[in-house]
C-alpha cells in the first residue's frame, strides 16, 4: 500500500503554514504594488450603503491628494476612531491656505467633521486659528490615505462577526 507523502496531521500543518505563507505574500505585494498600509478593509457599518454594505471587502490603493475628485470614495484617519472611514467626497474647497475635503456617507445625513487632535496628528498645527479639541468643517488632505478601486460583496463578513461576537470590533 502506497502512502501519502503528507498525510494526517502533518499535512493538515503544512497546508495551515503554505496557506499564511500565501496570504502574507499576497498582502505584502498588494501594500507595495498599491502603496497604501491598508489595501484591504471590511467595511464595518452602514453609512455607505446602498454602494458598500456591511462586511464587503474594499480594495484601496494609495493616491496624492491632488488625484482625488468630487464623487471618489477614499480611507481616511480620524481622530478618536479605532478604524478608518471609509466614504466619498461630495467637495474639495480651501481651508486656511490648505487643501480640504467635504465628505459624507452614501446612507449619511450629513458630512464629516473633523476633531482636532494635534498630540496624534501634528500636522493640524497647519490648520491656522484652531486649537485642540477645534472641530474641521472638511477632512484636511493629510488625513486621506487611499481611493477605493474595486469591492468584493460580502467575504469580510465572516471575519467581521467573529469581531464582534469576540468584542474585538
Amino acid at each position: 500500500m502506497e502512502e501519502k507523502l503528507l498525510s494526517g496531521w502533518k499535512g493538515d500543518v503544512a497546508f495551515l503554514l503554505i496557506s499564511l505563507v500565501v496570504v502574507f505574500a499576497l498582502h505584502s505585494g498588494l501594500k507595495i504594488a498599491l502603496h497604501t498600509d491598508s489595501p484591504l478593509v471590511i467595511v464595518i457599518s452602514g453609512s455607505m450603503e446602498p454602494t458598500f454594505y456591511r462586511g464587503d471587502v474594499v480594495l484601496l490603493k494609495g493616491v496624492p491628494p491632488s488625484e482625488i475628485k468630487v464623487g471618489d470614495v477614499v480611507v481616511y484617519k480620524r481622530p478618536y476612531t479605532r478604524y478608518p472611514i471609509i466614504h466619498r467626497v461630495r467637495d474639495i474647497v480651501e481651508y486656511n491656505g490648505k487643501r480640504c475635503f467635504v465628505i459624507q456617507g452614501d446612507n449619511n445625513w450629513i458630512h464629516d467633521f473633523y476633531p482636532l487632535d494635534i498630540k496624534e496628528f501634528p500636522y493640524l498645527k497647519n490648520y491656522i486659528g484652531l486649537a485642540e479639541g477645534d472641530v474641521l468643517p472638511c477632512i484636511p488632505q493629510e488625513a486621506i490615505e487611499a481611493k477605493a478601486l474595486l469591492v468584493f460583496p460580502k467575504i469580510g463578513y465572516p471575519p467581521l462577526i467573529v469581531r464582534e461576537r469576540l468584542g474585538l470590533g
